[in-house]
């Protein structure tokens, strides 16, 4: 059962009421995640801004979706985690690769590095040394898809953390617009 209500265009107020009109208008619903972000605007802002941002992002979605996976794991957010396996999924991700995101690796060694990495900036980021980002750099990473693992790690931490507090869990939502 969710813990806080999902908001509407007619029962938010201020800028949240905005954004969630002009999400309305644009896309024709929005779903429970999205809904019940609104009771904080900057939360909502907050979260449109930096999804929008990690739209344009250097780093594959197809990597970027099995970081997603390896975080969720860890969050614990079941809502986010199948958001993420489904996105998977529809990029072409095989169910392999899916498993081997969930226990936080890869087989392919860059793509089983650049998790670690981000795991590691979730879990414990002053652990994070020079020898494991030289690392990424010898499979090809440049600067800037290293850098964009923060903000796919900071998009599953606000996800996922506001998914557990308003007690949104598969089953008791509809479409939530998780990332």
């Amino acid at each position: 059962m969710p813990r806080l209500s999902a908001l509407t265009p007619d029962t938010a107020v201020g800028a949240s009421r905005d954004l969630l009109a002009d999400l309305v208008s644009r896309h024709g619903s929005i779903g429970d995640m999205v809904a019940t972000m609104a009771h904080s605007p900057a939360v909502l802002g907050g979260y449109l801004q930096l999804s929008r941002a990690m739209g344009r992002a250097k780093l594959d979605r197809r990597i970027s979706e099995r970081i997603s996976v390896a975080l969720q794991v860890q969050q614990g957010c079941g809502l986010c985690l199948d958001a993420h396996v489904d996105a998977a999924r529809a990029l072409g991700v095989d169910e392999d690769e899916i498993e081997r995101a969930r226990e936080g690796t890869s087989a392919d060694p860059a793509i089983a590095a650049i998790i670690a990495l981000a795991l590691r900036i979730h879990l414990e980021p002053t652990s994070i040394t020079d020898d494991q980002v030289a690392a990424l750099r010898a499979h090809g990473y440049s600067d800037r898809a290293i850098a964009d693992v923060v903000g796919v790690v900071a998009l599953n931490v606000l996800t996922g953390a506001f998914n557990l507090l308003a007690g949104l869990t598969p089953g008791n939502e509809g479409d939530t617009g998780a990332q």
